[in-house]
């Protein structure tokens, strides 16, 4: 379970990208037998990037937060095709579309994650409440146990505290360290302002009128 934690800009998207593409995954997401294109912007790090397996994985997905309304209207197509086996069985039995944003992305989770996988989450929590984000830690911990790999990039201190994980934590000047949970940027900030948010405030209001 390895963490990409940093500010925005640092390159955590751009780096889950190019992991995508590099295993063979859609850049816009989904499993690597997904191949639609709504705009290509992806970097082209993916076509640099050579990958090493002490196991190839069984399955797998990839996952932006921004496109899985994309990904979601291709389980749909995929699925009405007659030619090809059912599809939304293994995403819960209904459609994305028919669910909300964070109950169709639990489903995927649930249904279509499985061991021995390898799932490259961006910003998952950006679909999910606190008990959401919570049932995901839940699920990934089951999962690692059961021989996936996970990268993630994640603003989430929830997320952050999968047990075991390896967080890197990415400066804005590209330098990559790896870092404890307590010393991950987004659980200092976010304990610090639920310690006294009347003090956060007053710099972001009063210091900066």
């Amino acid at each position: 379970m390895t963490f990409l934690v940093g500010d925005n800009g640092t390159g955590k998207s751009t780096l889950i990208e190019a992991l995508a593409v590099a295993a063979g995954f859609n850049a816009e997401g989904g499993s690597q037998s997904f191949r639609f294109a709504t705009r290509a912007t992806q970097s082209s790090l993916g076509d640099h990037l050579a990958l090493r397996w002490g196991r190839k994985p069984r399955t797998g997905f990839s996952l932006r937060a921004e496109s899985f309304y994309n990904v979601a209207t291709e389980i749909e197509r995929l699925d009405a095709d007659p030619d090809s086996p059912p599809l939304l069985p293994a995403y819960g039995g209904v459609s994305p579309h028919e669910r909300s944003h964070g109950e169709s992305f639990l489903d995927l989770v649930i249904h279509r994650f499985g061991p021995h996988g390898l799932y490259l989450l961006d910003e998952p929590e950006a679909a999910l409440s606190v008990r959401g984000c919570l049932a995901l830690v839940r699920r990934i911990g089951e999962l690692v146990e059961q021989g996936s790999q996970f990268v993630v990039a994640t603003h989430s201190p929830i997320l952050l505290a999968v047990p075991n994980a390896r967080i890197l934590q990415i400066d804005v000047d590209g330098t990559i360290e790896q870092v404890g949970y307590d010393g991950a940027e987004p659980v200092i900030l976010t304990r610090g302002f639920l310690a006294d948010p009347a003090r956060f405030l007053h710099h972001l209001f009063i210091d900066n009128p």
